[in-house]
């Protein structure tokens, strides 16, 4: 049933709302009457919160994961392990595996999988530079930490033909996560022993 909407303006933001991945129009509905109650400093700051992020954020030159500088904290960090790599999908993913704080290399965000049927191929993904980074020498281990999908599997073996001929270690995390899982909704525990059970790829 058509909702009938007491302000065209309350109407326009509630859409604006409902175009957020998961947010329906009753969600929507109540966030921006929710919005409606704050303090006008309150959504001001929420504004200027969104607003700052889309324009400032950058992709970190390294990686590609999402960073306030042109180096991300990660990539930047002395501590970390830099013969190691973990080649991810996505932010998310570095998110969750940052989450079990069982892994202390490197990270490489391809941006995606290769999809065929969404028009996805391997010139749209950052595996150009994911190659560049191991040229360069120093990188003993690469791990392809994909989710366990036909895609995923796709994309892993095409980084391995593209690795092939450096020396480096290649690696999958191990498959306690389900077929078709994703890392960001995968439990700590989980996520962390299968990274640190990883296997040899092709194994």
């Amino acid at each position: 049933m058509e909702q009938h909407y007491p302000s065209q303006l309350l109407e326009k933001a509630v859409s604006e709302f409902a175009k957020l991945p998961g947010i329906g129009r009753k969600t929507a509905l109540r966030l921006v009457l929710h919005t409606l109650r704050q303090t006008d400093e309150d959504v001001d700051q929420f504004v200027t919160a969104i607003s700052r992020m889309k324009k400032e954020v950058k992709y970190c030159r390294v990686c590609h994961n999402i960073s306030d500088t042109d180096v991300c904290p990660i990539c930047s960090n002395p501590k970390r392990d830099t013969s190691t790599i973990c080649v991810v999908e996505n932010i998310q993913d570095v998110m969750a595996i940052e989450n079990t704080q069982q892994y202390h290399g490197l990270y490489h965000v391809l941006g995606g999988i290769i999809s065929p049927m969404d028009g996805i191929g391997p010139n749209d993904l950052q595996i150009g530079s994911l190659v560049d980074r191991v040229s360069e020498g120093g990188v003993k281990e690469v791990i392809l930490a994909l989710s366990s999908t036909m895609e995923g599997d796709t994309t892993n073996f095409y980084i391995s033909r593209k690795l092939a001929d450096y020396e480096v270690k290649l690696s999958v995390i191990a498959r306690g996560i389900s077929v078709g899982d994703e890392l960001e909704y995968t439990d700590e525990v989980t996520l962390g022993r299968s990274i640190l059970n990883r296997t040899p790829f092709g194994k």
